[in-house]
């Protein structure tokens, strides 16, 4: 980003995560292996790579805290309501994408 400034395009991050997490919030029919067998990440991965920050900066966020930022709602809670059971499709294909991720 040519002619713009750290805070700036600090500020422009920060701006797409928030869309893309509220985004995420309102497509809960976009299910998290569907996510990561398109584009390698899911709404987890987003809520530990805000944990990794939090830590790196020695800020205080545990593993719950950064899922229900991402999630809206405690984690559990949006397994229970959006989450369906993974089809042996999905998995097959989550195998053959993630190598184990």
């Amino acid at each position: 980003m040519d002619g713009i400034d750290a805070k700036t395009q600090t500020e422009l991050e920060a701006a797409v995560f928030r869309r893309l997490v509220a985004h995420l919030r309102e497509r809960p029919d976009a299910q998290n292996i569907d996510l990561m067998n398109l584009a390698g990440f899911c709404r987890n991965c987003l809520s530990n790579w805000l944990k990794d920050a939090a830590d790196e900066r020695g800020l205080t966020m545990s593993k719950d805290q950064s899922r229900e930022h991402v999630y809206g709602m405690p984690y559990e809670d949006w397994k229970r309501l959006h989450q369906s059971d993974a089809t042996p499709a999905q998995r097959a294909a989550f195998a053959k994408s993630q190598g184990g991720h």
